[in-house]
């Protein structure tokens, strides 16, 4: 069992342990974060001691610290991951992440294991299977709505947590299922170096070859935020509730961390619920994800398919519009001013502000100095960084949006955040001196004695509020006390420094009982005999990348298995990415939206679209039955000549019949 039913869990990221440290001071009941390799994000692997200091000061707040090995393995990658395993799991790490059903059949260390968003949970058969197979946490498809997650809490055991993303950017693909950068640069998204493909600008051509888009984000999506749908959520059956963000930086794992425990914290408050680990949080900052980067909002599929998903016409951050251009300098001078819609707003020194021009593209201003020209009309003279000729289509009346607030990032780069376990405190007399019993709110214990004469007091509710004092003083410790109980025949007077060792030995007496207290995630064991994989064919999409990967499934039932694409064995047209995203219907040209208006009704179809970004063509197909979207090409020969002589030394054909030519696979072959 990972989480309790009743329980809540806010997972953070963390690029570092630094990182990681601040997220468990912010309120994280778990972090998850790279190990040494293999972690789905190529430059973001973190050193054994790094880790090791990270998961020492999680785990004072029984919050816990996944290590993610989510990455598709060569055979010869293998053994090396197997030992990165063990020396995670003997540095105390709680759970492995994985994608790669090859890890399962290695002898791995007894620890907790979660399947990776990677491993595409989109069905109750997948999410049933791979509890069946000894994951004790899953992630469902981000693309899933309410209905299609709580079918798959139906389907599973409640000792099997549901994890879902709740914030973050949003991949467009579904999450294993997008090849395009291993096809253009042989760079692999399933083994952590994706060229965000999906982020470029494209034409859009019909099947007559007329342009419905021009150079517009088509594949980029808004970012996801779940804030409204946090109680929704927990209905379907979702206990983990999941911030992306591995790359993101140490103000956003603040902020965001900061935003969720908040939210989170209303639900516990109203008592069904209760926090995954220990202590409460409280911020010198009021959290608000606007601050972060961000590509504008979306609850993406969460409520049902939304047409206002994408952010097609830029994959920057446009911020948060702040006011208007009231005037432009005469030539030579080198500012203009603004207008700040909410007079109290305050521009810096450093701030980043910007705005669309006349294409929809969005033009970024650094501002070198502001000055507050009129502060009761809220008028602002701003002198950027560069001429004020490189910046397009600036003009009166254009309203400008500011993506970074200095003072903001100033704030979060000091100490933001306090995090206590509440304890009671009891001080009582010995025959030979005084102890003091400190009790959390996990009914840990510490306790301490100290070898004091009694002295009486000459002043009774003098002593009395000096005991208190002195024994309510928790600043430097993770704890504060809701009560202190003085269990005395008589006012005593102690001095100032027994009282004081008293409370430290006692405070190290119950992080002893904490530490002792955090037992080991049980890891879940398979269900014997080995159960049946719901389909017994699988095409590349399955991204079965090694011999053991092979042989799992296998020993699960399945007959036909293919190579992972980044075998390089699928050298014709495919799909390289399989989406719920649809740019027919973003673009009000799906089959569906037309059916019953009048005059449009059966014009429309849903032919194949082409993209283009330079030399790169790709092709859009349209299955409407599912609701998904292919998007077809096919490998360079660039790359499929690159790794040869290795490919050719450990060859990956698991098939037992050549894959047809030209096929584009559909996701009911996995």
């Amino acid at each position: 069992m990972s989480l309790l039913p009743h329980q809540l869990e806010l997972l953070a990221p963390a690029r570092n342990a630094d990182i990681g440290i601040e997220a468990i001071n912010h309120g994280a009941d778990a972090v998850y974060i790279g190990g040494p390799a293999f972690g789905a994000r190529a430059t973001a692997g973190n050193a054994l001691a790094d880790l090791e200091r990270l998961i020492a000061h999680a785990h004072r707040f029984h919050s816990r610290i996944f290590i993610t090995l989510n990455t598709i393995l060569r055979d010869d990658e293998l053994e090396e991951a197997r030992r990165m395993a063990w020396q995670v799991y003997e540095a105390g790490a709680d759970a492995l992440i994985v994608q790669d059903m090859g890890l399962l059949q290695l002898d791995l260390p007894p620890i907790q294991l979660h399947a990776s968003t990677q491993t595409d949970i989109r069905t109750p058969e997948k999410a049933r299977f791979l509890q069946d197979v000894g994951f004790s946490q899953i992630v469902p498809a981000r693309e899933l709505d309410l209905a299609q997650i709580a079918a798959i809490r139906d389907a599973l055991q409640p000792s099997t947590t549901i994890e879902f993303f709740v914030h973050g950017a949003l991949c467009v693909a579904y999450s294993g299922q997008c090849f395009i950068s291993h096809a253009h640069t042989g760079r692999s998204a399933n083994r952590g170096d994706c060229n965000q493909a999906c982020r470029l600008p494209y034409e859009v051509l019909d099947a007559q070859g007329r342009i419905l888009a021009h150079e517009k984000h088509v594949l980029s999506m808004k970012d996801n935020n779940q804030s409204n749908n946090l109680r929704a959520l927990i209905g379907a059956g979702v206990r983990s509730f999941k911030i992306e963000g591995r790359y993101k930086d140490m103000g956003y794992v603040k902020n965001i961390t900061a935003h969720y425990r908040k939210l989170l914290d209303e639900i516990v408050e109203e008592g069904e619920f209760t926090r995954a680990a220990s202590g409460r949080t409280t911020f010198s900052f009021t959290p608000d994800p606007d601050q972060n980067f961000n590509r504008e909002f979306t609850d993406y599929f969460v409520q049902g398919r939304q047409i206002d998903i994408g952010a097609f016409d830029t994959p920057k951050t446009p911020g948060r519009a702040i006011g208007w251009v009231t005037q432009i300098g005469p030539a030579g001078d080198k500012w203009f001013e603004l207008e700040v819609s909410d007079k109290t707003t305050q521009l810096h020194n450093g701030d980043g502000l910007c705005y669309y021009d006349l294409q929809k593209e969005l033009v970024g201003i650094h501002v070198n100095r502001a000055e507050c020209v009129h502060a009761k009309k809220g008028i602002w003279r701003i002198f950027p960084k560069d001429a004020l000729t490189s910046f397009k289509d600036l003009r009166k009346g254009l309203e400008i949006n500011r993506n970074r607030d200095m003072a903001w990032n100033r704030t979060l780069e000091k100490k933001s955040s306090d995090r206590r376990i509440g304890l009671w405190a009891s001080f009582s007399e010995t025959p030979d001196g005084f102890a003091l019993t400190l009790t959390d709110e996990d009914g840990f214990t510490g306790h301490a004695h100290i070898a004091q004469p009694h002295q009486a007091a000459t002043d009774a509710a003098q002593a009395e509020a000096t005991l208190r004092e002195q024994l309510g003083r928790f600043g430097t410790t993770i704890f504060a006390a809701h009560a202190i109980a003085l269990q005395l025949s008589q006012p005593w007077f102690v001095p100032a420094s027994a009282l004081n060792q008293l409370r430290r030995d006692a405070v190290a007496a119950l992080e002893s009982a904490r530490a002792q207290g955090l037992a080991r995630l049980p890891r879940a064991t398979p269900v014997q005999p080995p159960v049946p994989f719901p389909e017994d064919t699988l095409t590349y999409l399955a991204n079965v990348f090694n011999h053991q990967a092979h042989d799992f499934y296998v020993k699960h039932g399945v007959k036909v298995i293919d190579a992972a694409y980044e075998s390089k064995e699928e050298e014709g047209e495919v799909s390289l990415m399989i989406t719920k995203h649809c740019v027919r219907f973003s673009m009000s040209l799906c089959p569906k939206q037309a059916k019953g208006v009048v005059g449009v009704k059966g014009t429309i179809k849903a032919e194949p679209l082409q993209l283009i970004n330079g030399k790169e063509k790709l092709k859009l197909v349209f299955d409407c039955k599912p609701c998904e979207m292919h998007v077809v090409g096919k490998m360079k020969k660039s790359v499929l000549h690159q790794h040869e002589r290795q490919m050719h030394e450990q060859p990956l054909q698991f098939y037992r019949t050549r894959p047809a030519k030209n096929k584009v696979a559909s996701s009911a072959d996995i």
